[in-house]
């Protein structure tokens, strides 16, 4: 497993939990506002790096402190270790939630069958007729992401879905497809996009607080438990 970030503690990736966050290198996605640029693309990274046996060493110096472990990227299930990277975390008695864009049903069904998985964030990145030009790809993998969806819509392991609300992106209509998309979630949370350094492509602007609670107001159409996190608003 190639490591190419870790947060040695968090008490908010990981909802309810002490955790550290590990972060895997490489996407098959690239969507021009994510934050994450020097973990997606090869030609931005920073060159930080560890070795698996570093990062299981830090995990047994933090074992009577952490109480899981987030994996997060870039996207964790495009490396094929990764089911024995997270049977080795579970091994030492962590609990682990996965981020994943959902591009893999295949991949994440091992896991679940497995039950090595506590708890999974998918990132649902617009309605499905807009998923191409959101997540930077001319032929996005709207079938495998609605795969995936239904396999956590199923109830085998507790779960989140995530949108970043980009001004430029994301409008009433869309959002209120994309719910139906997801109808009957349990938890589904409406992040505020925020400019970084880190970004892949300039240009983007986070939405008024009014266009948030309009989107918030449609969604809920749907999906009722449906709530903004965060407080990074424009005005």
């Amino acid at each position: 497993m190639k490591i190419a970030g870790l947060m040695k503690m968090t008490l908010l990736d990981y909802p309810g939990q002490v955790a550290c966050t590990v972060f895997t290198s490489g996407c098959n996605f690239r969507c021009p506002f994510c934050h994450n640029a020097s973990l997606v693309l090869p030609e931005r990274s920073n060159g930080e790096e560890y070795s698996e046996e570093d990062f299981f060493a830090f995990l047994t110096k933090r074992a009577n402190i952490l109480d899981g472990v987030c994996i997060s990227g870039g996207e964790p299930l495009l490396h094929k270790d990764i089911t024995t990277f997270i049977r080795r975390i579970k091994a030492m008695g962590f609990k682990v939630k996965l981020d994943t864009n959902g591009s893999d049903p295949d991949a994440l069904r091992v896991l679940l069958d497995e039950g090595i998985v506590d708890f999974v964030a998918m990132d649902i990145k617009n309605s499905p007729e807009e998923y191409a030009g959101t997540c930077g790809l001319m032929n996005a993998p709207v079938e495998d992401v609605g795969e995936s969806i239904r396999l956590l819509l199923s109830g085998r392991v507790p779960f989140e879905f995530r949108t970043t609300v980009v001004d430029e992106l994301h409008d009433e209509k869309r959002m209120r497809k994309l719910a139906q998309w997801i109808s009957g979630a349990p938890r589904y949370f409406l992040q505020a996009y925020t400019d970084t350094d880190d970004v892949i492509e300039k240009g983007y602007h986070t939405c008024s607080e009014q266009k948030m609670n309009d989107i918030l107001r449609a969604v809920a159409e749907f999906v009722p438990a449906v709530e903004i996190r965060g407080a990074s608003i424009g005005k």
